[in-house]
């Protein structure tokens, strides 16, 4: 490793929320341009800094930093030069010169020690003098933090969170209980806080540390899509995490209960642990539900059947009785369930909903949990729609990383009479907490989704739920259309969801190509990709859509997005790319937001200016800077997000993505690669939602022993909420 030792000439480029930062330091004759990350400095500072020297394709020779340090200024000269740098507030070149030329090589000790003496130079007031020193002192201390963080393996990003949440109680935060980082800072999890511990000689037995797996546990199995861990799970996995017997962790869960921080629930025979705030989630989920499942006796169904016959002659088309049940249900209560598979008319149902309450002189809402499954419900029924962030009004992230906050609530509930929500499967608790919270009593919700559809990506079961519960109406539609008898693609995904084996008949629009060996099913995927399947559709490329099961193997999407990237977007020398880890990002690539994210901006060409990109949103890389370190993104609807280098771990190569980040959108076609794989992810409501995802054409490469025992898997793995239960007593309690 390289060392470069100098003063600061000059500050080039610096990002203050990630701390990458472009300088000149001279050292003697010698000028070097240093690129890294760092917590503070300024021009006239001397540092020591280590790394190596790299070529830079656009910018030159620069000196990559790995770890520096700062260095007292060596005599007077580099003293005056630091001092009036600017780095101190209230002192110029003129003011430090006689501050040096008063005290000499002495002057930092007299700043430090006897910082009243500063008053002796002419210009400088006691209180001045006071500030000065105040200002030194605070950026030693910082400096110092940062570089005893160093030693951890912190990084200059994250030593500069830890120091804004602790200042100067860090070192004592750290010595007494590592694990406050892991609690209290956002971007530093467990296994981080658990590293820096044992390298501070924290006891592998510490009740610190059991306590903080167990608050991870907790949370990673939020992350996972549940509410709660049975206890005895929860031990189980908190002794193998820490290798370590635990002696008495039902004082602990009490210690953490009583500091409100887990939420420990019997049910029956069962001992379920919460983390407090989602029991709190849940709980006033299930009560604001009981609070809107009001019925409306002034509702007769002979008026809304009369008004639905209107509508049919005006509108010129048919309803079932299923979906006339669905409207007038509607119309007499607070919370409707409306569920059904493809091609069962949930889409003329909703139309129908929105003319009938349009009629009826009611003010409607209608949204869905992404913007693609928004933008889809605004096309099918020619009314606008919104993602339900939207519509609540979301607000960005707090620094201390709480969750989204929302304008719309209790304070200032929505302006309508009925509120529609499409693509229920996908609302998780925390969101259909959010929207419950800005309902009043008296308004009408109607939930409508595929019940048989993956759950969401975020923590409960919530239309599975409410539907279990049986404490709402619930109409189910089950007619397949006529329009629709001839799609092979919603009669072969009714048979998939029934269990019964689909004969792979060459068709249209459900297309089977046999392979046998993960190599070949690769590469027939890229050829139906770049060959044949976008003119069988009439589609671009990149608006087809592979789907995977898994992540990884050689089917999975990491390795089939290296592969399909490297075919349809190679490197070439007019395209920037950014490695990040295992990742390369290039200019071209089709990317994916894998994480709700409502502080990042976006504009558009027309000037329009908006924040929030959220999970499973699909765009285009359109631009790569090396200086700012900034990667640009053109997602649907012209919207471009600005990434810094920093949030780039929220995206992914989406060439290919996984089954369960597709919910809710829909493409001309997919294509589904096929192979072997555990029994938990092949299974037959992972192969219903893939095939539910395709408008024209679904192509099936690979075995047909697995496409076979996706279908015979009934098995899906059963989500741990308590919803249902809470729903019921609600109702039981009024």
């Amino acid at each position: 490793m390289e060392t470069v030792t100098g003063y600061v000439e000059r500050i080039t480029y610096r990002n203050e929320e990630t701390g990458y930062t472009v300088l000149v330091v001279r050292s003697g004759e010698d000028e070097f341009c240093l690129v890294g990350r760092f917590l503070s400095i300024a021009a006239g500072e001397t540092i020591r800094a280590e790394g190596e020297s790299v070529i830079h394709p656009t910018y030159g020779p620069q000196f990559k930093v790995e770890k520096y340090e700062f260095v007292p200024p060596e005599d007077e000269a580099a003293t005056e030069r630091y001092l009036g740098s600017g780095a101190i507030r209230g002192i110029g070149e003129k003011l430090a010169h006689r501050i040096v030329e008063k005290f000499g090589e002495d002057t930092f000790r007299i700043i430090e020690e006897e910082p009243e003496r500063l008053s002796e130079v002419k210009g400088i007031s006691e209180r001045a003098a006071m500030d000065i020193a105040a200002q030194i002192v605070e950026k030693r201390e910082a400096r110092d933090t940062m570089l005893f963080l160093q030693q951890y393996g912190i990084t200059v990003t994250l030593a500069a969170k830890i120091y804004k949440r602790f200042g100067t109680e860090t070192y004592a935060v750290l010595r007494e209980n590592p694990y406050r980082l892991a609690e209290e800072v956002r971007g530093i999890g467990f296994r981080t806080a658990d590293e820096i511990a044992l390298k501070m000689n924290v006891s592998p037995d510490s009740e610190y540390r059991i306590r903080a797996a167990a608050l991870f546990l907790l949370q990673d199995t939020v992350n996972n899509g549940n509410t709660y861990l049975l206890k005895d799970v929860l031990i189980s996995n908190v002794e193998g995490l820490l290798s370590v017997q635990v002696a008495d962790f039902d004082h602990l869960l009490q210690d953490l209960a009583v500091e409100r921080k887990v939420r420990i629930v019997r049910s029956g025979l069962e001992e379920r642990v919460y983390i407090a705030s989602i029991f709190v989630t849940e709980q006033n989920t299930a009560l604001r539900l009981k609070n809107m499942n009001l019925s409306d006796e002034t509702v007769h169904r002979n008026d809304v059947y009369r008004q639905l016959s209107e509508i049919e002659k005006k509108d010129r088309f048919v309803l079932d009785d299923l979906q006339k049940e669905a409207v007038f249900t509607a119309a007499a209560n607070g919370v409707t369930v409306i569920t059904g598979g493809p091609g069962t008319g949930k889409t003329t149902t909703i139309r129908t909903l929105i003319r009938f309450f349009i009629d009826s002189g009611l003010d409607l809402l209608l949204a869905a949990p992404t913007g693609r499954a928004a933008k889809r419900m605004t096309e099918a029924t020619g009314y606008e729609a919104m993602t339900v962030h939207r519509m609540l009004e979301a607000e960005g992230n707090p620094e201390d990383g709480e969750r989204v906050s929302f304008r719309r609530d209790e304070s200032n509930p929505l302006d309508a009479d009925v509120i529609i929500v499409d693509e229920m499967s996908m609302v998780d608790l925390f969101l259909m907490n959010a929207l419950l919270r800005a309902l009043t009593p008296g308004m009408r919700l109607v939930l409508v989704g595929d019940a048989d559809q993956l759950p969401s990506v975020g923590p409960g079961n919530v239309l599975r739920d409410l539907i279990d519960s049986d404490c709402f109406p619930v109409v189910r539609l089950n007619k397949i259309f006529r329009q629709s008898e001839n799609s092979r693609i919603i009669v072969n995904a009714h048979k998939i969801n029934a269990g019964e084996h689909v004969k792979l008949e060459q068709s249209d629009d459900f297309i089977f190509v046999e392979r046998d060996i993960p190599g070949k099913i690769v590469g027939a995927t890229v050829t139906l990709l770049r060959d044949k399947l976008p003119k069988h559709v009439h589609a671009k490329t990149e608006e087809l859509q592979v789907l995977c099961p898994m992540k990884k193997g050689p089917l999975g999407v990491e390795n089939l997005n290296r592969v399909l990237q490297e075919t349809f977007n190679p490197p070439a020398a007019d395209k920037r790319e950014k490695e990040f880890g295992e990742r390369t990002f290039r200019e071209g690539d089709k990317v994916m937001q894998i994480r709700n994210n409502y502080d990042l901006t976006w504009t558009t060409k027309s000037g329009e200016n908006g924040s929030g990109v959220f999970n499973g949103d699909i765009g285009f890389i359109r631009g790569i800077n090396y200086f700012s370190e900034t990667l640009t993104v053109e997602f649907e609807e012209g919207k471009t997000v600005s990434y810094p280098y920093s949030d780039c771990d929220e995206l992914e190569l989406a060439y290919a993505v996984t089954i369960h980040k597709s919910q809710g959108s829909e493409y001309p076609a997919v294509i589904l690669p096929l192979h072997s794989g555990p029994d938990m992810l092949m299974n037959r409501n992972l192969l219903y939602t893939a095939v539910t995802r395709a408008r024209l054409a679904v192509v099936i490469v690979g075995r047909y022993e697995t496409f076979c025992r996706m279908i015979d898997n009934h098995d899906r793995s059963k989500r741990l909420s308590g919803l249902k239960e809470m729903i019921i007593n609600a109702h039981e309690l009024h």
